[in-house]
């Protein structure tokens, strides 16, 4: 049995009814992991404020998306792999590349490749990447503020997927389609 409460925009705490609102109103439908958050008020406005800041930065749509499935798969959330499965989809990435991110396999391209591999250094030294590291990543195209970018990406779907996982939201139907476990 859950102590959360997947809220509705009736029953959430006043703070979070017009958050709830807006996520419903941009997707058609309110996601359960929004419902859940919206015990606290508080985290669900940070987390969306930090995926809005993500979505504005430098990083093209395609890339800001491959950041978002390393950081999901990486902390192994069945609900942001799905949605974000469904978003690259939307993108027209290609099949190989949607295979390889769920997989968290090598990306078939190599720009792709260098900003996951320094998502995933971003998360594994918990932001003290190794030289040698960003270098890669700056010798694939990216500038610094790239490095920034991601790292407010990180934190932004770090918050969602630790949240996805304590609460245990379940993944909703509108994202069957794009359902994923992570590899035994």
């Amino acid at each position: 049995m859950s102590v959360f409460t997947a809220h509705t925009a009736d029953t959430a705490p006043t703070a979070a009814r017009r958050a709830i609102e807006g996520v419903r109103g941009r997707f058609g439908w309110l996601p359960t992991p929004v419902a859940l958050m919206a015990e606290s008020p508080q985290l669900l406005a940070g987390f969306l404020t930090a995926s809005a800041g993500f979505e504005q930065t430098d990083l093209a749509p395609l890339e800001r998306e491959v950041v978002i499935l390393a950081v999901s798969t990486s902390h192994e959330c069945h609900f942001c792999v799905a949605l974000h499965t469904g978003k690259i989809t939307q993108l027209g990435a290609t099949t190989e590349l949607i295979t390889a991110l769920r997989a968290g396999g090598p990306l078939p391209e190599p720009r792709l490749e260098a900003l996951r591999r320094f998502t995933l250094a971003v998360l594994e030294h918990r932001g003290a990447v190794p030289d040698d590291e960003l270098d890669d990543f700056l010798a694939a195209g990216y500038q610094p503020r790239h490095a920034l970018d991601v790292v407010l990406g990180v934190g932004a779907y770090t918050i969602s997927t630790f949240a996805n996982r304590l609460t245990r939201a379940p993944l909703d139907p509108p994202l069957a389609a794009h359902a994923w476990a992570p590899a035994a």
